[in-house]
C-alpha cells in the first residue's frame, strides 16, 4: 500500500488538472427569491393564509419538467417565504381550474400519493446537499435528503409541522420548517438553493420553480437562489426517544421440546438520540435498539453456493445511510453489488449454527443483540463530508438440550463494527476525492467461533469529476481488504465461496500455513450523462482473489475482472402517440486472474410510454458461454452454453384508480441445457382516498440439466455428482394499506410462497471445462443407480462393478412459506410514535418434488403457525 497509494493520489492529481480545463462549466442565470422576515406574530399553521403573509411577495413562473420540458405548466404555482430567529415559514397555492379533480390520497408517509408539492432547500449552498419537504393535498408528508448532487435518502424523516387546503382556487400547503432541520453556516447573511417542485397527478406532469433541462445531469445543481435570510443562527438541538416494547410470541408445543412451551413473554426498553454536535455535524445513537415494527424479509429458496443479498429495512441504518455507501462500482449503479457496508451484518443471524443429532434441541435468538451503536455525521462550511458510525454486537450464546442436560455454546463472539467516510468537493461539486475505512473485532474465546476472523479491515479511495455541466462523468475507486485470525479462519476464508481455492483449475491454492488473507480492488468509469439525447459509458472493475468484505461489507465473487459499455438515446419530448421513449444497448464480458473469459453478453432495452400513460418496456439479453467456477462447491470449473432471454412488461395509467400490469419472460440456453418462463402481475386498486389494495402474483418455471448434489469420495476417487432440475415456484404479494389520517395507518403485508424442486437424471462430472456440455459428464444408466421408497435414498454403483460406492437421499422437495405483517403506525405528535403490530409466519417441507398447487397449498395451510404480537410506544424529548 505505500506504494499504490501515491501512485493512485498523483494519478488523480493529474485527471484533475487535465479535466477541470477542458470544457469548463457555464454558468447559468437563475430565478431568485427574497424572503421576509416576520415582524409580528408567527402564522398559525391550518392551511389558512391569514393576514401575516400579506408582508411576503409571491413568487410563479414556473416551467415544464416533464413531459414537455421547458413549456409552461397546465396549472400555475406560486410561494411565499417568511422566516423568524427559529423557523422558516412556506406558504404554497397550487392553481387548479378543475378543483374538484384535484387526486386527494391518505397514505403513510414518504409515499408521495396523489397531488403533491415540495419545497428543496440547499442550505450548506454546495450545489450538492438539500433537504426536501413535501405534502399532498391532504396533508401527507414527505422528507428527502439529498447528496452527491442527485443521491435521494428517502429514509431521512425531519420534524416539522405541515397542514393543507382545499378551495374553489386549487389547494395551499402550509408549513414551518425549524432551523433545527437544516444545516447552514454561522453567517450574518445567507444565500441558500431553492427548488419548488410540483406534481399534478392526473396528467403525470411535473413544474419546477427554476427551470432544469432535460439534457441536464444532476439536480441540486440547478436550484435557484433564496436570500434575504439575515441574523439567524444555527440551532443545536437533542433529541431523546425512548421506546417501551412489549410482546408475546405463540408458536406450537413441541412434545419432548423444552424451548418450545406453547408461548413466551418478552419487554425491552432502549433510547434512540440525536445531538447537534455543531449545527453541521450530528449525533445519532441508539441503545438497545428494537426493530420489531420492520417487515420481513421475502421467502427465498437459495440452491446456490452464495448468500441471498436482502435490503436493510432497520431505520437507524437506513436513515442517512448515503454517506455511509461505498459500492465498487465506480458510479453508483447495478455493474456491482459488492460494497465496502452492509449494515445487514450488524445485527445479523448468528454465524455458529450447531449440528443437532436425534432428540437433541436447540434455543438461539435468530439475530444477534446490539448492545449500542452511534453514527456522527454531517458537512463542514468548507465542502468536508464526515461519516463515522461504532457498533457493538453481544456475545450471544445458545442452549442446547440433550437427554434433557443443558449446555451452553457460543454462536457468535461480541464484536465491534468502525466505519469512517470522509469526501471532499471542489469547485462547486464538481469535483469530489473520497476514501472511507471500516475494521471489525471480535473477542474469539470459544472453540466453536474459531472459523471467524478476529480483525477484518477494509479500505477504500474513490475520485469523480464532472465537466461541461456535470454532463460528462468520470468515477475511479479503489478498496483493499486485510483479515487476520486462527489458521481455521484463514483456512475458512481460503475455502469459501468466494474464493475456492480448494478448486483444481484454481491458479491459487490452500496454504495451511497462511497467517494474513489481503487483496484489492478498483474500479473504473466515464460517461455520458447530459447534453443531448445520447447517453454512453464504458466501465470496468477487478476484484482481486484475496479480496474479502464479507465481514463488514458484501462480496458475492472475488478473482473476477468485468468490462462494460453501454449506448442510450432518450426521447422526452412528446411526439406521435408517445410521451416519451428510450433505447439503449450494452455488452459486457469477464474475466479470472487467470484471464479465463468466464462470460458475456449483450442487452437491448427499450421503454416507452404512451399519451394514454400506458407503458411498455421490452428487455433482451443474448448470452455467450459461461465458465462456472464455483457450482461444485470447490471443485473443478464448468461450461454452460450460451443463451437468451427476453422479459416483455405492459402498464396500464397508473393514475387510475384501478391499475394493471403484467410480466412475460422466457429464455434458453442452447444444447438444450436450460430454459425458463417467468410470468407476474400487478393489481392496484384504490377505490377510496385511505384505502390502497395491491396484489402481485408471480410464477416462476425452469428446467436446467446442471444443479450440484454432493460431493463423495477424497482426493483422486472424488465424484461430484450433479443432476437436472425442475424448479416451480408461486408465490403472490399481498398488501393493504389503509390511512386513516396522514399519521394514522394500518398496513399489511403478507406472501404465500410455495416451491418444489424435482431431480432427475443424475451423473458424475468425468472431463469439466468442455464446449460439449453432455462430454462433460456421466449419466448413471438404470443399472448403476437405484432408489429405495422405504429409505428415500440412492444407491450408486460409480464404476460399474456391482458394488455400491456411495449413498445419498433423495434431494427432491418441496418447500412452503406464508410470511405476514399487520402494523398499525400512529404518531401522535412529530418524532413519537405507537406501534401496534402481528406478525404470523407459518412454513413446511415435504419430500415431493413434483409440483401440485393443491397438494403444496394443503401442505401450507396444515403448517402450524407462529404468531408474534407487539406492542411499542416511542416519546420525543426535544432539548
Amino acid at each position: 500500500m505505500r506504494r499504490i497509494l501515491p501512485l493512485f493520489f498523483g494519478f488523480i492529481t493529474i485527471l484533475f488538472l487535465m479535466v477541470s480545463s477542458v470544457w469548463p462549466s457555464t454558468v447559468k442565470a437563475q430565478n431568485s427569491y427574497t424572503a421576509v422576515a416576520l415582524t409580528g406574530k408567527p402564522p398559525h399553521i391550518d392551511g389558512k393564509l391569514e393576514a401575516i403573509w400579506k408582508s411576503a411577495p409571491w413568487s410563479g413562473g414556473f416551467t415544464q419538467f416533464e413531459p414537455y420540458n421547458g413549456k409552461a405548466p397546465s396549472e400555475q404555482t406560486a410561494f411565499k417565504i417568511l422566516y423568524d430567529n427559529n423557523n422558516l415559514y412556506v406558504a404554497i397555492r397550487c392553481y387548479d381550474d378543475e378543483p374538484d379533480k384535484i387526486e386527494k390520497r391518505l397514505s403513510r408517509r414518504d409515499n408521495f400519493e396523489g397531488d403533491w408539492v415540495a419545497i428543496a432547500i440547499d442550505s450548506y449552498n454546495d450545489n450538492l446537499t438539500a433537504f426536501a419537504f413535501s405534502s399532498n393535498a391532504l396533508g401527507v408528508k414527505g422528507d428527502v435528503k439529498f447528496s452527491n448532487d442527485d443521491h435521494m435518502d428517502i429514509t431521512w424523516d425531519a420534524v416539522w409541522y405541515l397542514k393543507t387546503s382545499i378551495d374553489s382556487l386549487g389547494w395551499v400547503a402550509e408549513m414551518r420548517i425549524p432551523f433545527t432541520q437544516l444545516r447552514f453556516a454561522k453567517n450574518s447573511t445567507h444565500k441558500w438553493g431553492i427548488q419548488l417542485i410540483r406534481n399534478l397527478f392526473r396528467k403525470q406532469e411535473t413544474s419546477v420553480w427554476n427551470p432544469v433541462s432535460k439534457e441536464e445531469s444532476g439536480w441540486v445543481s440547478h436550484f435557484g437562489t433564496l436570500t434575504g435570510i439575515d441574523n439567524i443562527k444555527p440551532k443545536k438541538e437533542v433529541e431523546l426517544i425512548p421506546y417501551v416494547m412489549a410482546n408475546l410470541e405463540k408458536s406450537p408445543k413441541v412434545e419432548g421440546n423444552p424451548f418450545a412451551t406453547g408461548s413466551s413473554w418478552n419487554y425491552s426498553v432502549g433510547l434512540d438520540g440525536k445531538v447537534a454536535v455543531t449545527n453541521n455535524l450530528t449525533l445519532n445513537f441508539t441503545l438497545n435498539p428494537d426493530f420489531g415494527q420492520v417487515e420481513a424479509d421475502p421467502s427465498e429458496v437459495n440452491l446456490t453456493a452464495f448468500e441471498t443479498y436482502f435490503e436493510e429495512k432497520r431505520p437507524f441504518f437506513i436513515e442517512g445511510n448515503n454517506i455511509f455507501n461505498f459500492p465498487l462500482s465506480a458510479a453508483n449503479n447495478n455493474f456491482n453489488r459488492e460494497n465496502l457496508f452492509y449494515s445487514r451484518r450488524i445485527g445479523r443471524a448468528p454465524h455458529y449454527d450447531p449440528d443437532l443429532s436425534k432428540n437433541e434441541y436447540a434455543k438461539i435468538n435468530k439475530s444477534v443483540p446490539i448492545l449500542g451503536a452511534f453514527k456522527f455525521s454531517g458537512k463542514t462550511d468548507n465542502g468536508w463530508s464526515i461519516g463515522v458510525m461504532e457498533a457493538v454486537t453481544n456475545k450471544e450464546t445458545g442452549i442446547i438440550d440433550s437427554a434433557k442436560t443443558q449446555t451452553r455454546v457460543t454462536v457468535e463472539p461480541l464484536t465491534n463494527f468502525f466505519n469512517t467516510r470522509i469526501q471532499k468537493d471542489f469547485h462547486g461539486g464538481n469535483t469530489i476525492i473520497g476514501g472511507m475505512v471500516t475494521a471489525t473485532h471480535r473477542i474469539i474465546k470459544d472453540s466453536t467461533v474459531q472459523f471467524l476472523p478476529s480483525a477484518a479491515y477494509t479500505g477504500g479511495l474513490d475520485f469523480t469529476q464532472y465537466w461541461k455541466n456535470r454532463a460528462y462523468r468520470l468515477s475511479i475507486k479503489s478498496v483493499f481488504s486485510r483479515l487476520n485470525g486462527s489458521h481455521e479462519a484463514l483456512l475458512h476464508l481460503q475455502e469459501a465461496p468466494q474464493r475456492y481455492y480448494q478448486r483444481p483449475d484454481n491458479f491459487r491454492q490452500v496454504s495451511s500455513s497462511l497467517k494474513i488473507l489481503q487483496g484489492s480492488g478498483g474500479s473504473m468509469e466515464i460517461a455520458k450523462n447530459g447534453e443531448g439525447h445520447w447517453r454512453y459509458g464504458f466501465r470496468t472493475s477487478w476484484i482481486s482473489p484475496g479480496l474479502e468484505l464479507n465481514d463488514q461489507g458484501y462480496l458475492r465473487i472475488a478473482d473476477i475482472i468485468k468490462q462494460g459499455a453501454w449506448m442510450g438515446y432518450e426521447l422526452w419530448e412528446p411526439f406521435s402517440i408517445f410521451r416519451k421513449m428510450s433505447f439503449n444497448v450494452s455488452q459486457w464480458a469477464g474475466w479470472d486472474f487467470a484471464l479465463r473469459n468466464t462470460f458475456r453478453g449483450l442487452n437491448f432495452h427499450t421503454q416507452m410510454q404512451l399519451k394514454n400513460y400506458w407503458s411498455l418496456t421490452y428487455n433482451g439479453n443474448v448470452q455467450g458461454y459461461e465458465l462456472i467456477r464455483h457450482e461444485l462447491r470447490g471443485g473443478p470449473s464448468l461450461t454452460q452454453p450460451g443463451g437468451w432471454h427476453q422479459d416483455i412488461n405492459l402498464s396500464s395509467n397508473q393514475s387510475k384508480k384501478l391499475s394493471m400490469g403484467g410480466t412475460i419472460g422466457f429464455g434458453k440456453r442452447y444444447q438444450q441445457t436450460q430454459k425458463s418462463l417467468n410470468m407476474g402481475i400487478t393489481v392496484h386498486y384504490q377505490p377510496l382516498p385511505y384505502l390502497k389494495i395491491s396484489m402481485e402474483p408471480n410464477y416462476n418455471y425452469s428446467e436446467s440439466r446442471l444443479i450440484y448434489v454432493d460431493t463423495f469420495g477424497e482426493k483422486s476417487e472424488v465424484t461430484y455428482l450433479t443432476a437436472s432440475i425442475v424448479r416451480t415456484t408461486l408465490m403472490m404479494n399481498i398488501r393493504v394499506d389503509v390511512s386513516l389520517t396522514p399519521d394514522l395507518s394500518i398496513q399489511y403485508w403478507g406472501q404465500p410462497y410455495l416451491f418444489s424442486g424435482d431431480y432427475s437424471r443424475y451423473k458424475k462430472v468425468i472431463h469439466p471445462n468442455q464446449k460439449v456440455f453432455d462430454s462433460q459428464f456421466y449419466v448413471y444408466p438404470d443399472n448403476q443407480i437405484s432408489f429405495d421408497k422405504t429409505s428415500n435414498t440412492y444407491a450408486v454403483d460409480s464404476n460399474g462393478n456391482g458394488v455400491t460406492d456411495f449413498t445419498f437421499t433423495n434431494p427432491d422437495f418441496s418447500f412452503v412459506e406464508y410470511r405476514s405483517n399487520l402494523v398499525i403506525r400512529w404518531e401522535y405528535k412529530p418524532g413519537a410514535a405507537l406501534y401496534v403490530v402481528w406478525s404470523q409466519g407459518r412454513s413446511g417441507d415435504s419430500s415431493i418434488g413434483t409440483f401440485h398447487f393443491h397438494s403444496n397449498w394443503n401442505l401450507l395451510s396444515g403448517s402450524p403457525s407462529d404468531n408474534i404480537f407487539l406492542v411499542k410506544f416511542t416519546y420525543r424529548f426535544s432539548l
